[in-house]
């Protein structure tokens, strides 16, 4: 699985203005939140809000960001979120490979509820502790419905008394974990962590904080601003030259396989089977991509 999910936005689910606008700004997908943004007690009254506005027509994803599986809100946001409206949920500090079995089974629950097909509901964790990293082995092969995992820094860094540095140098072995761990699983890429500095001044910063995962295999990042969605989604994007090119790779490796050969050079590179399949894989997100924009 190539995985062509860019772009993640979250945005508070207990404000309804932003709530309105934020399908509307570009990401693949489109996270309410329940958790840190949302005040402990607004907490229960929010679901309501994010239900009614998944409900309503809108031209992305829909995910939404429950509290943690050892929180008093965690099971009745599950509860009351999960219906037909629902693209996916987002499960924070994920830490053992049980919780998601759990949550998996309550969403299973929920789906045949609601007479919807079993499997319906998407259940992307975030590992953003030192034990989830370090089971996260367990985790990715717990047998669940998970297509994909998220990182994520803040928590993380916390966690782990981490200095986060704008060029994320600390993060490097984490991230590469998970993306390790994802592939060896046989799950998509992996989606990174939120960048925190808004602004026109930190946008080399943020395209920096998005090339990195990109370069160790992961598909896209998740977004606290609707400005970060614009620059995440070009780095997440394969450009029209590689997309030429691998198209270029893919049509003449095939016809001189055709022909018994499995070596050619195009363009003056030296091409086997290891870069056709890379180009495939480029060919592959980039039709995720537009099949997405297209069906929206």
């Amino acid at each position: 699985m190539h995985g062509s999910y860019r772009s993640f936005l979250f945005t508070p689910g207990d404000h309804p203005r932003k709530v309105a606008k934020v399908f509307n700004a570009g990401a693949d997908a489109v996270i309410l939140d329940l958790e840190d943004a949302v005040a402990i007690a607004e907490k229960p009254s929010t679901r309501a809000t994010v239900v009614a506005a998944l409900g309503k027509p809108r031209n992305c994803l829909g995910y939404v960001r429950v509290n943690a599986y050892d929180t008093e809100f965690c099971f009745r946001d599950l509860t009351t979120v999960v219906g037909p409206w629902l693209d996916g949920i987002v499960l924070p500090k994920v830490e053992t490979a049980d919780q998601v079995q759990s949550v998996d089974w309550i969403i299973g629950q929920l789906e045949a509820e609601h007479g919807m097909a079993k499997g319906s509901i998407d259940l992307m964790p975030i590992i953003e502790t030192g034990k989830g990293l370090s089971n996260l082995r367990e985790i990715v092969r717990a047998g669940s419905r998970i297509k994909r995992v998220s990182f994520g820094a803040g928590d993380y860094t916390l966690d782990m008394n981490m200095n986060w540095g704008m060029d994320e140098a600390e993060l490097s072995h984490a991230r590469a974990t998970v993306a390790v761990e994802s592939r060896a699983a046989g799950l998509e890429p992996p989606v990174d962590t939120v960048f925190i500095h808004i602004g026109e001044r930190h946008s080399d910063a943020l395209t920096n904080s998005a090339t990195l995962p990109k370069n160790l295999g992961f598909q896209g990042k998740l977004c606290i601003h609707p400005e970060q969605v614009g620059p995440v989604n070009k780095v997440f994007t394969p450009s029209e030259d590689e997309v030429t090119h691998a198209r270029k790779v893919v049509s003449a490796f095939e016809a001189a396989e055709a022909e018994g050969s499995a070596s050619i050079q195009i363009d003056g590179y030296f091409v086997d089977y290891p870069i056709v399949e890379k180009a495939r894989r480029i060919v592959a997100v980039i039709e995720g991509i537009e099949s997405r924009s297209q069906a929206s």
